[in-house]
């Protein structure tokens, strides 16, 4: 990240002091930092803490012209090769998203061309209100990428989602950032849409349909999408797995759920990669009261769900689709048919029997069939050195993504 140059904005919430650590280990790794302050950033923090962490003059006021030669919001967002606003508060999120300029940030944000990375920092229930959702998919749509809070105990007593991410791990998302050549990144301002772990089909409060997905394919295929630049959503089902860093994450539950999650971020996507093992039925009647035990046997009745998959292929345009195919046998049989039926790009298909692959284990064993007639296979080998060799063959196939995605 050596004579990289970044700006940070930094607005008011008690998350600042994490920003102050983010200036001073991305200082650390060579980057040049710049600072700009809200009025309300500064009550919790005095600018001469950030000038002393990235050794520059910090701005705070629109009509503070500290060079008469230049027009300092403007020089600063020319001057940019990456601007991350951190903490990003409701306010702020809400002023970008609407066009509003009436502070230094917001009039720099207004005026850059540079690549903007927003960190949101808030209580729970501020992060789920309608109006905060609302502005964060416009920001999505108009080309910010964001750096998804974690999960956590909040300054305000809640428990939930709303924690600054931590500064090494923004850090960590920067050097990728910047450390990699633009080949190398081949990804880099394509959206990945990537579904993984399984749904849960409820039939009374305490009982569900369900499967063995553990979701770590598809953690590893939305880690290898980022690490290839792409701005990457991930949609899960319930699983035992960390967030991976950098990614929006959208938690379901139910195959109706993922369906809508997935259709919602569909129409502006240049690839979706369909990893979750999703239920193809459900319970016709779902129980408001926990069934109690009878004597003698019982029955539920099932109902399908949408095959999602299939739904995709009827609809997408050019969008790069790629299907998982979970089997017992014949794996590659089906995997053929399964690419043809439900008009798909690509489709990773492996037997769950092999107890190098399946459900639960770290490793993997697959064959990736192409539309237009390839087949790649693929030894054993770690899930997350897989789904990056997966997505590298993928890009480098002779179906490139669209540029204008």
């Amino acid at each position: 990240m050596l004579n990289k140059k970044i700006l940070v904005c930094v607005t008011g919430g008690i998350a600042v002091y994490k920003t102050v650590a983010l200036v001073s280990k991305l200082s650390q790794a060579g980057a040049e930092i710049k600072v700009i302050m809200t009025a309300s950033a500064m009550e919790f923090v005095q600018p001469l803490t950030f000038q002393v962490m990235s050794r520059n003059d910090v701005y705070y006021d629109t009509f503070d012209e500290k060079d008469s030669r230049v027009i300092a919001h403007i020089d600063l967002a020319d001057w940019a090769d990456l601007i991350i606003v951190a903490p990003a508060t409701a306010n702020t999120i809400g002023k970008i998203a609407n066009g509003i300029a009436d502070d230094m940030v917001t009039s720099t944000l207004l005026a850059t061309t540079s690549e903007v990375w927003i960190a949101p920092a808030m209580n729970v229930h501020m992060y789920e209100n309608k109006a905060v959702i609302r502005n964060i998919q416009q920001l999505h749509e108009d080309g910010f990428r964001f750096i998804e809070p974690s999960v956590g105990f909040l300054a305000c007593g809640y428990v939930g989602k709303g924690r600054l991410e931590e500064p090494e791990k923004i850090v960590e998302l920067v050097k990728q950032r910047f450390l990699k050549s633009t080949k190398e990144l081949p990804l880099l301002g394509k959206k990945v849409v990537v579904t993984a772990g399984p749904t849960r089909e409820r039939i009374d409060p305490v009982r569900y349909i369900s499967n063995f997905s553990s979701g770590k394919m598809g953690y590893a295929m939305a880690e290898a999408a980022v690490s290839l630049g792409a701005d990457t959503v991930l949609i899960s089902g319930p699983v035992d797995l960390p967030k991976p860093a950098g990614v929006e994450f959208i938690q379901v539950e139910s195959a109706a759920e993922m369906l809508e999650a997935v259709l919602e971020n569909f129409d502006n996507a240049s690839m979706v990669i369909k990893s979750a093992a999703v239920a193809d039925y459900r319970p016709k009647e779902q129980h408001t009261q926990k069934m109690k035990k009878k004597d003698g046997d019982s029955s539920i009745e099932l109902e399908r769900t949408t095959d999602i998959l299939r739904t995709l292929g009827e609809q997408k345009k050019d969008q790069i689709l790629v299907g998982f195919a979970a089997e017992t046998n014949d794996a590659i049989s089906y995997g053929m048919s399964k690419l043809t039926n439900k008009n798909l790009d690509y489709i990773i298909v492996n037997d769950v029997t092999d107890p190098n692959g399946g459900f639960g284990n770290d490793t993997n064993v697959v064959t990736l069939l192409t539309g237009m007639g390839n087949q790649y296979p693929f030894e054993a080998m770690e899930k997350k050195q897989l789904a990056k060799v997966l997505l590298e063959t993928i890009v480098a196939d002779e179906r490139p993504i669209s540029d204008d995605r």
